[in-house]
């Protein structure tokens, strides 16, 4: 539920009021009980981005960053080194015996 100002035109006062969005706007100040105030227009809470993206990490600590960059850099190192159970064969392919081999004389 948002949150309205709203102005009283015959006393000024202004004030905010927690309402519902299908709820009528009030029609009756507070303090001078006169039927003059009107809903004002206005910005609203909405979300409070900061940082420099929209990202859920973004808001992460600084602790937490260090270690998943630690953790990252540690992969990375891994994975650039080759693996010795996965070396491919690059020798020279085997010939094969197709029956095109010279004949006896």
């Amino acid at each position: 539920m948002p949150t309205y100002d709203y102005e009283c035109g015959a006393c000024n006062h202004k004030w905010e009021l927690f309402q519902s969005i299908k709820a009528e706007p009030e029609k009756k100040c507070p303090v001078c009980k006169k039927k003059k105030a009107r809903r004002l227009i206005g910005a609203g809470a909405g979300l409070i981005f900061k940082g420099t993206g929209f990202y859920l990490t973004d808001y992460r600590s600084k602790s937490y960053k260090d270690a998943a960059k630690a953790d990252k850099s540690a992969s990375e190192a891994a994975s650039s080194k080759p693996d010795s159970s996965t070396k491919s064969d690059t020798s020279a392919p085997k010939s094969s015996s197709t029956g095109d081999s010279k004949s006896k004389e």
